[in-house]
């Protein structure tokens, strides 16, 4: 499952960090690496950008980045 996959409220594990280059080591220095603990907090009502919480701050991403995280939901 994708961090874009997850549901309001749901919490998951990241597994890895996809993308090339640059994206991918952007969202690493944000904090999103394996076996960190995320939660998604809201949902724009278009669909993009999500809000997640993850090492004790809100963090936005847009969907296409949230769908280069895999996690295992909790």
């Amino acid at each position: 499952m994708t961090l874009a996959e997850m549901a309001v409220g749901h919490s998951g594990t990241i597994l890895s960090v996809g993308g090339e280059g640059t994206l991918r080591l952007r969202l690493l220095d944000m904090g999103l690496i394996p076996r960190t603990r995320v939660t998604v907090q809201k949902i724009a009502p278009l669909g993009d950008p999500i809000e997640i919480r993850i090492r004790g701050y809100e963090l936005t991403l847009r969907m296409d980045d949230a769908a280069k995280i895999e996690v295992r939901e909790d």
